[in-house]
């Protein structure tokens, strides 16, 4: 009874991996949790864990309390979409909303976390456990994201390196902003190379559309004032740092682009573009999607 008694710390959210008693107990002693092998005893007794996240209500439990909530509690589960082309700060901000989290908090929690500031998460739909604190949910996405780019990657690669992956990131965020649709995006990556090959400034729109702006349309002023990275307008080649999160299609134009002679494109009115390989062309389709 005394042993049962005591106090044991963790977080009100707490992951249960798949497994026997004795791997669960084993998990939660190499996650620094005070269990041990008394506790798989006690557990066989009370009754089977359960699998993913639970919800404790409470950091502080008793060895009794623990044990049973560990077979009886389950977290309720929040939807939360990433979507191809988004940024990273809007996402989190998003995100802080569902969960009723502090979007500064989660972040700094990311910029802390993530090995780069944008292109990292890959987009999708996550359920995410209500309850689940900062730091905790930034550890996760990422882990989760990590784990999908580098199926990715030895797909396409047979292997991961990371310098190398994120180059072709930095390219698809390119592609996934200026894109109407994944049938353009290997389109839209060939001016890309035949603009950085002929040593053209790609001047794109969908570059300053990074961070909180994400969703703000680009002006002449905001070209001419925006003094950053992404100003493919003022500066050559490609951004070092990613401009959003992108989809596999992105990526996947971005390693194979089309063969093309294209080096101009806008925006039509049924909203796809129309390309070109010269500038008089280039002028007379902006005349016509403008009229």
């Amino acid at each position: 009874m005394y042993y049962l008694n005591k106090p044991i710390q963790t977080p009100k959210i707490l992951y249960i991996p798949k497994g026997s008693i004795n791997q669960i107990i084993a998990q939660l002693e190499r996650n620094h949790y005070d269990v041990n092998k008394l506790d798989a005893y006690f557990l066989r007794l009370i009754g089977s864990p359960q699998n993913g996240w639970i919800n404790l209500k409470t950091t502080s439990n008793t060895k009794a309390d623990f044990l049973y909530k560990l077979t009886t509690s389950k977290a309720a589960l929040q939807k939360v979409t990433l979507i191809p082309g988004e940024t990273t700060y809007i996402f989190l901000n998003k995100l802080a909303k569902k969960l009723n989290l502090n979007a500064a908090t989660l972040q700094k929690e990311y910029k802390h976390q993530s090995p780069f500031s944008e292109g990292v998460l890959v987009p999708d739909t996550y359920q995410l456990p209500i309850g689940i604190n900062e730091s905790t949910v930034i550890k996760l996405l990422l882990r989760l994201s990590l784990r999908k780019t580098k199926e990715l990657s030895y797909k396409i690669f047979g292997t991961y390196n990371q310098k190398k992956w994120f180059h072709y990131v930095a390219l698809a965020s390119i592609i996934q902003k200026e894109s109407a649709n994944n049938a353009e995006m290997p389109i839209i990556s060939s001016v890309i190379y035949n603009r950085l090959k002929k040593g053209m400034k790609l001047q794109m729109d969908g570059t300053l559309n990074y961070g909180k702006y994400s969703h703000i349309k680009v002006t002449p002023k905001r070209i001419r004032e925006d003094m950053s990275i992404y100003n493919t307008y003022k500066h050559k080649g490609v951004p070092k740092i990613p401009v959003c999160n992108v989809g596999f299609e992105a990526i996947k134009a971005a390693i194979f682009p089309a063969k093309t002679d294209y080096l101009y494109f806008v925006k039509s009115k049924l909203g796809t573009h129309k390309f070109a390989c010269n500038y008089s062309t280039h002028l007379r389709n902006i005349r016509h999607a403008t009229k």
